[in-house]
């Protein structure tokens, strides 16, 4: 089942026109996006893959409203994006959760600094359900596997009820078998809450399993040179001949034909 691309999707529509940013070291300008434009749809799940250093955790930044592009245009459903929004949720690489406070308290710290929390309570306890940690609700971090911090990292950020959630390599830590029950996981999360979804991952596979189109990005700094569309409905499978097919083609674009 694929998620539906509708206009009355709760997903938002990014639009990037033209983006261009640099990093300035010792007063030099190191480019890290060179002129890059992109459209997803609202309830697209996106994936963005290129050699590492490119610039792609850096385009995710951008479009989080984390830091301004020196140039281009960044949109939003047609709104400039121009700071944070807990409309755009990252979720990062790295659960970062505060070990003094309780799995409960960390899915609630966003709705705390809105100041939501003394009414809308019960949004933290749909968050964890929706990521099965309900019975984890008053563990410490430190109880917590390597899966299951990276599960209330994204109850965090569902409890803000995005509608865009940026992924930046957030299984890239895990071991393959629990990064597999996550990626599951991430799917039927993304099919449920109808979201648009922005990956960054240096798994070939994980993008064909997860993503409606793949966007491959140069090296630095970063331009699209190749954009693929996966067309296989989900659940997909690893050993499918046609994502097999586009696996070998995307290594090549990469310059890993011989992998």
């Amino acid at each position: 089942m694929v998620a539906l691309q509708t206009p009355a999707s709760p997903g938002l529509a990014v639009h990037i026109d033209g983006l261009s940013h640099a990093f300035h070291l010792d007063g030099e300008p190191l480019p890290v996006l060179d002129n890059v434009s992109l459209d997803v749809a609202p309830g697209e799940f996106v994936a963005l893959l290129g050699p590492s250093g490119c610039g792609k955790s850096t385009l995710l930044r951008l479009v989080a409203g984390l830091e301004p592009a020196d140039r281009g245009t960044l949109q939003g459903d047609g709104q400039a994006i121009t700071g944070p929004d807990p409309s755009r949720v990252v979720v990062f690489q790295d659960p970062t959760l505060y070990p003094w406070r309780r799995v409960w308290d960390n899915v609630a710290v966003g709705l705390q600094a809105q100041g939501l929390l003394k009414t809308q309570r019960g949004r933290v306890d749909a968050a964890l359900a929706k990521v099965h940690l309900s019975e984890f609700a008053r563990a410490w971090p430190r109880q917590l596997s390597g899966g299951m911090a990276q599960r209330v990292a994204l109850a965090r950020a569902l409890v803000n009820e995005p509608r865009l959630l940026i992924l930046d390599e957030p299984l890239g830590k895990l071991d393959s078998l629990t990064r597999i029950a996550m990626q599951k996981e991430l799917i039927e999360l993304w099919q449920r809450q109808g979201y648009t979804a922005l990956l960054v991952t240096h798994d070939v596979e994980e993008a064909l399993l997860l993503a409606n189109r793949i966007i491959v990005f140069s090296e630095r700094p970063a331009r699209v040179k190749a954009e693929i569309q996966v067309q296989r409905p989900y659940p997909r499978r690893r050993d499918d001949p046609y994502l097999v097919e586009l696996r070998t083609g995307i290594l090549a674009s990469l310059g890993l034909a011989d992998a």
